[in-house]
């Protein structure tokens, strides 16, 4: 058989490296619940029209289509490249049986068809949490749903993260207030910043987006405004630029860096050049910086949306962010930041004697798995040094060997002790896997206790 050849862009894990990635997305779960906010899954596809509607993204679209369609057969359907809009189609279709304000959280597969490189991905898993309102909703949600993704990374083994925030009615304001006629043109010019430098946006505001060049280097001294806290109001001000829309977005923008530094000092950042170039966005938007890992881009990004959803009667507000999970899960694995303390969940093996044996290692492990103990029976009976290796080999930490005086071996110290199997119990740092911060484990195993800044990766 000739070799395969890896598939750019389309991850798949290796067994530990899937247990980093379910202790992720069981962390993220958590917290999401924890403030209320309820599971659901949309399709895979929407009506092309749908997801060209929204931004600028043709490029990007996999285009569904039966591979035996007849030549006058369309293909109108794509693969979603994000969750906000087909989560917009889901609230105009079932808005006669939701609550609102609608808190929902969504973990599903997304799709685009971009160059593949670090941190980039044709497929991807993304971890979304949006409220939405009828008609109104306060403003209040763009504080929490900051707050609710510092939660988020604050229970995992990660580097810290930044989330940097700006306000579209800031920007715009401040663009309108210079007399720019296209402050979108403006925006998606200041959103290339950190791709292709001061100097060429520079170029872009004044050949496309018409500006002086007065005008352009104060949306370039715009750009460079980053505080912790509200300071950066009085350095927009220093600008000499007025406008009420303007207004509005400082008293915004202020009003979520100050809730957040109250709750979470740090975590939360103002950062001036942030612009999301999506064209939905009303209010707030966001961006989330690894530190040390900057280059790879932003980890988890999102804003406030007035006007996605509406049914031509009622429009349905909303402000949502979403975590890039396998961005962020490819950094942790590449870099050596987080290991798993096995790569299996099993936490014990059960031993065969020999095959006439095989039952009585099922017994055992039938009532260990009834009290939630992982537990497998050996594959061969082999010798017991052999099972004992097998076991090792994948970080399996106990050996069971039914009919024995002293049954329950710890393969790591090399203890064997006397056990129950229809009373004995691990301890809980052993029960499943840990994912933790690489140097973490290594102290832990070291010292052979648990660390309390690790968790269990449930399963």
């Amino acid at each position: 058989m000739s070799r395969i050849a890896p598939l750019s862009g389309f991850p798949e894990w290796l067994p530990a490296q899937r247990i980093v990635e379910q202790h992720v997305l069981d962390e993220v779960r958590r917290v999401f619940e924890l403030h209320g906010f309820a599971s659901l899954e949309t399709r895979a596809v929407e009506p092309l029209e749908q997801l060209l509607r929204k931004g600028e993204i043709d490029k990007e679209v996999y285009v569904v289509r039966r591979i035996h369609a007849g030549d006058d057969e369309s293909a109108d359907l794509g693969l979603h490249f994000d969750l906000t809009v087909p989560f917009a189609r889901y609230v105009l279709q079932h808005a006669g049986h939701l609550e609102f304000p609608f808190r929902r959280y969504q973990i599903q597969k997304v799709w685009r068809g971009e160059r593949p490189q670090e941190g980039r991905f044709r497929e991807f898993t993304q971890a979304d949490i949006d409220v939405v309102g009828r008609d109104t909703l306060a403003f209040h949600h763009e504080v929490e749903v900051a707050l609710v993704m510092a939660e988020a990374f604050r229970a995992l083994p990660m580097p810290p993260a930044l989330i940097l925030v700006n306000n579209r009615k800031l920007a715009e304001g401040f663009y309108r207030g210079l007399g720019a006629a296209d402050p979108a043109a403006v925006l998606r010019a200041v959103d290339k910043l950190d791709k292709i430098g001061p100097e060429a946006v520079g170029a872009l505001l004044r050949e496309e987006a018409g500006l002086s060049g007065a005008a352009a280097a104060s949306c370039l001294a715009l750009a460079q405004i980053r505080t912790p806290d509200t300071s950066f109001v009085a350095q927009v001000r220093a600008l000499g630029v007025t406008h009420p829309l303007l207004d509005e977005g400082l008293a915004e923008l202020a009003a979520v860096v100050g809730a957040c530094a109250e709750r979470y000092p740090g975590a939360v950042v103002a950062d001036l050049k942030i612009a999301r170039g999506l064209d939905y966005y009303t209010g707030t938007v966001y961006e989330t910086q690894l530190v040390g890992h900057e280059a790879v881009g932003s980890i988890c990004s999102g804003g406030r949306y007035d006007s996605l959803a509406s049914d031509g009667r009622t429009t349905y507000p909303g402000v949502g962010i979403s975590l890039g999970v396998t961005r962020l899960v490819s950094v942790l694995l590449s870099h050596g930041l987080v290991e798993a303390s096995r790569s299996v969940p099993t936490c014990v093996l059960v031993a065969v004697a020999d095959e006439a044996g095989r039952a009585g290692s099922e017994a055992v492990a039938a009532s260990l798995r009834a009290r939630g103990v992982p537990t497998e029976v050996a594959p061969k009976a082999d010798k017991y040094g052999k099972q004992i290796r097998y076991a090792d080999r994948r970080g399996i930490p106990y050996v069971w060997f039914p009919g024995n005086a002293e049954p329950l071996k710890d393969i790591r110290s090399g203890a064997q002790v006397a056990a129950d199997p229809e009373t004995w119990l691990p301890p809980d740092s052993d029960r499943h896997p840990r994912v933790v911060r690489a140097s973490l484990l290594e102290t832990s195993s070291t010292r052979g206790d648990d660390d309390d800044s690790s968790r269990d990766a449930r399963k």
